[in-house]
């Protein structure tokens, strides 16, 4: 009954939070079906209303609809990452296929889909404000990019199509979860040459909470890395690496190899249904790209300059290996060791004398002090709030004019928890009927320690996954399907990526980057010599990215997807672009999430490259200005957050910028020309 059940009942937490103390895994099945009865009855009345179809009876009519299933599924969907268990996998496992189906029957629902269809074909004459009008046409697109206008049998398939693709999203997600809780590396008093105290504290605080004593590796990211980076032992970072790069690929019921392939059929075959010749010509239509060639054309920009510099880095990556002893061939697992020693030897900088000026609590700090300067921004710490584990932060934001929303800060890896780093939503803002603000999470996986201490990259994450953060923070739009990061994908990565840039100034390094036990800043020198190496190892880092977002393109644009072999079409794809064989793809097909567990940026990985453009010519505008805050230019960046998807993203750009972008910034930015 509803009221035995909190995700129906009215919340009365503060700020609307959900009450996660009350909510319990046995609770989602009733509350999605019930959402989900009371979504399809709103469906059936706006398609059988006798009045003509008009903007208001049918458009805020639709956006209107939903919203228990769209609290239930906010609620669920964010604890099933960042909470996980056997308990929530299960009923995520049961639902997904239910819930495609159920979007699948709206989507395609005739009567629903006539009206606004009515309503598109006379769109100029309904004297519509810019934001309604945008929102007709992209509902039109929406619908009919769902297959609203095909035929009857069609439609059908392209429902199976949706639960089938429901189904095997969850389990290549689900797949790599259990290879990643399943497999740790135990370490031995003679195993530890080489790890600083920040590794082997993460290494026993892994160990702690497997029940097990001494140290651990694990294939958590914030683990992995620094283990090898530091870890002395080659045979040892050769167990680790190829774990990393393993998962996924174990024969037996967790093996993600063939689900690949029926994963990219039943996205051609949609694709195909809609009159497209590949899934990645289907994505790419609804882009700022436009077109696979023109995404395509970007990524071939960087990749002969980065493969150029990146053999330029493991000549000088040899020759350090050769001082001390190594004389053969570098391989994947030994490339960041002996990065970090020519950063020691070229740039004078060692991560392990700069990580004790990274805690995280002052990098939470200086990610928020920098909201202050540019937006105006404040952030209050909220402790009595329900919270869904111990190690969450809830933070109540707010402006000169009052409260903006509520930011929940989950910082720390977990056994259950899904890998990587992630920005959601328990709630969009809106002002469609009256103002409704946002409550908005950060994941990070970091290893937990105390005291907890980053690296520089994990710094520029926690700036990253915050400036997704302000684009749903400062939503400032009518009408909830055009919410925040409510964008076209190649768009959304902008405003995390541009915040990146504030990480790196010297005044917030000088400021808040000090150190753990004698809060001491980091000295100027140490600043210079950071900073200076800004381009160092780029080449690998873009070889490794932009070799991902090729593959992801040909895998997407094949046109017999269900007869690849993902390994053999692996190696011979990264055979034919030239990949350097002592540098590894950053994901391989069998463990690419952002590719087969969801597909949000299935033909989209591309997306980060082209947002890089956008944030480094972006960011230049502030360069331009004289001053990183200066508040002219921070006002106009933060119209372009605030706009949420009531405009055409380019045309938000240049009205920021005053010209569209140029890949000059992006290439100097990652020093593959002179600067």
């Amino acid at each position: 009954m509803t009221q035995d059940n909190p995700l129906l009942a009215t919340w009365t937490t503060p700020f609307g939070v959900p009450p996660f103390d009350l909510i319990r895994p046995g609770h989602f099945v009733p509350a999605f079906e019930q959402a989900m009865a009371e979504h399809l009855a709103e469906i059936t009345a706006i398609g059988a209303n006798p009045e003509a179809p008009s903007f208001v009876n049918t458009v805020e009519a639709l956006e209107r609809s939903g919203r228990s299933l769209e609290r239930v599924g906010a609620v669920f969907h964010n604890l099933v990452s960042s909470l996980g268990g056997p308990a929530l996998e299960a009923v995520d496992t049961e639902m997904s296929p239910k819930l495609a189906q159920h979007g699948m029957r709206v989507s395609l629902d005739p009567a629903l889909f006539r009206r606004i269809d009515a309503l598109h074909d006379r769109r100029k004459e309904l004297e519509l404000a810019e934001d309604q009008r945008r929102l007709l046409e992209r509902m039109h697109l929406n619908l009919v990019r769902s297959g609203a206008a095909l035929g009857e049998a069609e439609k059908a398939r392209m429902t199976e199509i949706s639960e089938r693709l429901a189904v095997l999203h969850t389990a290549f997600g689900q797949n790599v979860l259990h290879d990643e809780k399943d497999w740790a590396l135990p370490l031995g008093e003679g195993d530890l040459d080489g790890l600083p105290g920040f590794v082997l504290a993460g290494a026993a605080q892994a160990a702690a909470e497997r029940g097990l004593d001494g140290h651990v590796i694990t294939l958590s990211r914030s683990l992995i890395e620094p283990f090898l980076t530091f870890s002395a032992r080659r045979d040892l970072r050769q167990a680790a690496y190829q774990a990393w790069i393993a998962r996924g690929t174990h024969d037996g019921p967790h093996d993600n190899r063939a689900l690949i392939p029926e994963i990219l059929a039943l996205r051609a075959e949609r694709a195909k249904l809609l009159g497209y010749p590949s899934f990645a010509a289907f994505r790419l239509a609804d882009s700022m790209a436009g077109t696979p060639d023109a995404a395509e054309a970007l990524l071939a920009e960087v990749w002969e300059p980065a493969k150029q510099k990146a053999a330029v880095e493991r000549d000088r990556l040899l020759a350090i290996a050769k001082t001390e002893g190594f004389n053969g061939e570098l391989a994947a697992w030994d490339w960041r060791y002996y990065a970090e020693r020519v950063r020691r030897a070229d740039y004078d900088l060692d991560e392990t004398e700069l990580k004790p000026y990274f805690l995280l609590e002052n990098l939470q700090r200086a990610v928020f002090d920098t909201a202050t300067r540019l937006f105006g921004l404040t952030f209050t710490a909220q402790p009595d709030v329900p919270v869904y584990h111990p190690d969450v932060r809830v933070y109540e934001v707010r402006d000169a004019e009052g409260h903006v929303g509520v930011f929940i800060a989950d910082h720390y890896g977990r056994p259950d928890k899904r890998s990587g780093a992630w920005m959601s939503s328990f709630r969009d803002q809106e002002a469609m009927d009256a103002p409704v603000s946002p409550i908005i999470v950060n994941n990070n996986n970091f290893a937990k320690a105390e005291p907890t201490l980053l690296s520089f990259d994990d710094a520029e994450t926690l700036f990253h996954e915050f400036g997704h953060a302000l684009h749903g923070l400062l939503s400032r739009v009518r009408y909830p399907g055009q919410s925040g990061t409510s964008v076209r994908r190649d768009f959304v990565e902008l405003p995390s990526q541009i915040y990146e840039h504030w990480i790196a100034l010297p005044e917030t390094l000088r400021a808040y980057a000090r150190h753990v036990e004698t809060d001491a800043p980091l000295p100027d020198a140490l600043i210079e010599r950071l900073l200076a190496a800004q381009g160092f190892n780029q080449g690998f880092g873009t070889v490794e990215y932009t070799a991902a977002a090729l593959i992801d393109m040909a895998l997407h644009s094949h046109p017999a997807p269900q007869t690849i072999a993902v390994e053999a079409f692996e190696r011979s794809f990264l055979e034919g672009i030239g990949m350097p064989a002592e540098i590894g793809i950053r994901h391989r097909p069998a463990h690419f999430q952002h590719l087969f567990a969801g597909g949000g940026y299935a033909a989209g990985y591309y997306s980060y490259m082209w947002s890089e453009v956008l944030d480094a010519d972006g960011f230049e505008a502030f360069k331009e200005a004289g001053n990183p805050f200066d508040a002219t230019t921070a006002a106009r960046l933060r119209v372009l957050l605030s706009a949420g998807d009531t405009r055409d993203p380019m045309a938000l750009y240049v009205a920021f910028r005053g010209r569209p972008p140029s890949t000059a910034a992006l290439l100097r930015s990652r020093d593959l020309v002179p600067a």
